[in-house]
């Protein structure tokens, strides 16, 4: 019988497969009733209130924010605890650090607010909440399967590929989408689930809303090379727009964040702000879709009208998300993207007459081109413009534009919007992984930044002395403007040395001039693999823009304390992700605190500090170490404790962690 048993148990695959299966119709599904709550919201909101709202006039409208703020900010109060990170930066942390557990029992109450948030008006998009409801529903079934991590973290990014399908009617768009941002690698061996969850995730949306995509797209021609360099303009203004874009929203998090007033009030704050706005400029209002077709379809306003435009949505999609409203980034790059490229086309159409440019295709191409600069992902963005054009013929100014905008973009910004709310929690990512050890510290945190140099006048006499004294295989030569020239090493010393009568020479006579060099923004690995092909002993560090200034100079001794930080570091990314998977364990709040000097905690045992009920003390890190506690452990200065805490425990803990003022008096 027990034979017969293990004959039927289906394998860990079949399951997998089966999941899948549920995950691509769950996600499909669920992408088209949030869809459907979105519009019932919307039509309550502008048709049924602002109805009633229409005889007090025009100016009423900016209730509707406001309305919905009040009724999102009642929701996070009540059902949504604060979450760490915003949106997709979330499951992007979940998969590197959770094993990909998310708390799915929040987001039916999640994807109301986000419902409630778009139907009433907030400058938000409905993508990053589809993503949601497909990641949740991923990790739903993957714990409640009890598959390994692995597994879980599959169905997850399958989730995430099926709720972009469903969102945009892309599946493929969908898959790169996974790839690119949640695991980070394009090789993965998930690549079949993912395409599974994607495609059955599209057939459903189809089978309930049509074949049509996001957006109804005119079929463009790209008429003759001259328009290549028009394009790469484009391209230049998309970058430091998506830096921008990325830039304010945590700065509208960080001034809301600081402004300590309840929780449930910002967002009405918040939608007070855009719905002022929005009575002189009603296309900011929710997903503007609207907008974008009628731009993509050659309906183009004035280009003060599209810039006014471009700067509202930027700002107030910061603000919306700043505020607590719950929506997605993704639509506003592509409003911000279709703004700027129809502005630059109707512009580049003025200046050069003679060129055939169609403004509504720099639309579409500055859609995929401030996507692309803002969430880093440049296959999603050139693949989705695909998917809604099915068009070749507009595929290389888009491949050409992306390419600038996301060069252009990650030169100011170095992190996508995405990942610069991991990166301000500590958390670098990399191919979805931890950093190698090496490669996420730079030669500027460990270079000598005030070493000794020669000058090209000294005598290979004095050189010798100074060698002699500071224990030096070599150091950099500069000229008398501080300018560098070159390296004076123990072997171009002896080779002087080795000429009768030749150690009055000068240093500049006998110093190497070819000279490998390091930048203070490389990493540790890079300039170590530089060093190890030429087996040198040290790299004189130099300015990008000025390859003469000397910054310092990096030597073999000093990668050593590198990688003593970089394990460091790695221990607390470690303890980073022994926090995340609690709390996605436990489904209840994970805080750290550290211990400051001259505070009650400080040198005491865990047992000796009275510490609230609502509290479980569960990992303490201390420099490299991680140290699960007992009742003997001596806290010591420095330390950072992580506490599983309920009420307000996390205030009584941080305040026994916090320096005593009156034991330093």
């Amino acid at each position: 019988m027990a034979r017969l048993i293990d004959r039927w148990q289906p394998s860990e695959s079949v399951v997998l497969g089966a999941a899948a299966l549920v995950v691509g119709l769950a996600s499909g599904g669920g992408v088209w009733l949030f869809k459907q709550l979105i519009e019932i919201v919307q039509k309550v909101a502008f048709e049924d209130v602002g109805g009633f709202l229409e005889p007090l006039g025009a100016w009423t409208v900016f209730l509707l924010p406001v309305l919905g703020g009040l009724v999102v900010g009642g929701l996070l109060h009540f059902f949504i605890d604060e979450e760490r990170y915003h949106g997709v930066a979330g499951i992007m942390g979940s998969v590197a650090l959770a094993g990909g557990r998310l708390r799915y029992k929040v987001m039916p109450f999640k994807a109301v607010a986000s419902a409630i948030s778009l139907g009433a008006g907030a400058s938000l998009g409905p993508e990053d909440p589809s993503v949601q409801i497909g990641a949740n529903l991923g990790s739903m079934f993957g714990q409640l399967l009890r598959l390994s991590d692995e597994r879980v973290r599959t169905l997850v990014a399958a989730g995430v590929a099926g709720g972009i399908a469903a969102a945009f009617n892309a599946p493929i768009a969908g898959v790169f989408f996974a790839l690119e941002l949640i695991l980070g690698e394009l090789g993965s061996g998930a690549f079949g689930v993912i395409t599974l969850v994607a495609v059955i995730s599209a057939v459903v949306t189809q089978a309930l809303s049509g074949p049509q995509p996001a957006f109804r797209v005119p079929s463009y021609s790209f008429y003759s090379a001259w328009e290549f360099p028009l394009y790469l303009g484009l391209g230049l203004l998309a970058g430091p727009i998506a830096a921008l874009y990325t830039r304010a929203i945590y700065a509208a998090q960080d001034a809301f964040n600081g402004w300590h007033i309840p929780r449930w009030t910002k967002p009405v704050v918040a939608g007070l702000i855009v719905g002022l706005v929005g009575i002189r400029l009603p296309q900011i209002f929710g997903v503007g879709y609207t907008t974008v077709e009628r731009l993509l379809g050659g309906i183009t306003p004035g280009v003060g009208l599209l810039l006014i435009l471009l700067v509202a949505k930027l700002l107030l999609t910061a603000i919306s998300i700043g505020g607590g409203f719950l929506g997605g980034v993704f639509a506003p790059s592509l409003f911000l993207g279709a703004t700027l490229g129809a502005a630059y086309g109707t512009i580049m159409h003025q200046l050069f007459p003679t060129v055939v440019v169609v403004p509504a295709a720099f639309a579409l191409v500055g859609m995929a081109a401030v996507l692309a600069g803002a969430v880093h992902a440049p296959l999603t963005a050139i693949i989705l413009l695909f998917e809604m054009t099915n068009d070749y013929r507009i595929i290389l100014p888009v491949m050409f534009a992306v390419a600038i905008s996301l060069f252009v973009s990650r030169r100011l910004q170095e992190e996508s919007v995405y990942e610069l709310g991991l990166a301000r929690k500590g958390i670098r990512l990399e191919r979805g992984r931890d950093v190698e050890v090496l490669e996420g510290i730079t030669v500027s945190e460990v270079m000598q930044k005030s070493g000794n140099s020669l000058k090209d006048t000294d005598t290979l006499a004095h050189a010798a002395e100074v060698l002699m004294r500071t224990r030096h295989h070599g150091l950099p030569v500069v000229n008398e403007a501080g300018a560098l020239m070159g390296i004076l090493t123990v072997q171009d010393l002896e080779r002087g040395q080795s000429e009768a009568g030749k150690m009055l020479k000068t240093v500049g006579q006998y110093c190497t001039r070819e000279l490998l060099t390091a930048f203070p923004d490389e990493t540790i690995g890079t300039a170590l693999r530089r060093m190890g092909a030429r087996d040198i002993g040290r790299l004189p560090v130099v300015a990008r823009d000025d390859m003469t200034k000397l910054l310092g100079v990096l030597r073999r001794s000093d990668l050593v304390r590198a990688y003593d930080i970089a394990l460091s570091r790695r221990a607390a990314f470690r303890h980073r992700a022994h926090q995340v998977r609690l709390g996605a364990v436990s489904g209840i709040n994970v805080e750290e605190f550290s211990i400051e000097p001259h505070s009650r905690a400080a040198g005491k045992r865990l047992s000796e500090l009275q510490w609230p009920h609502q509290s479980v003390i569960a990992s303490i890190r201390r420099g490299r170490r991680l140290i699960i506690p007992h009742g003997d452990t001596v806290l010591q200065k420095g330390d950072t404790i992580v506490a599983v805490v309920e009420g307000d425990a996390a205030d009584i803990i941080s305040a026994m962690c916090r320096t005593d003022r009156e034991q330093i008096g």
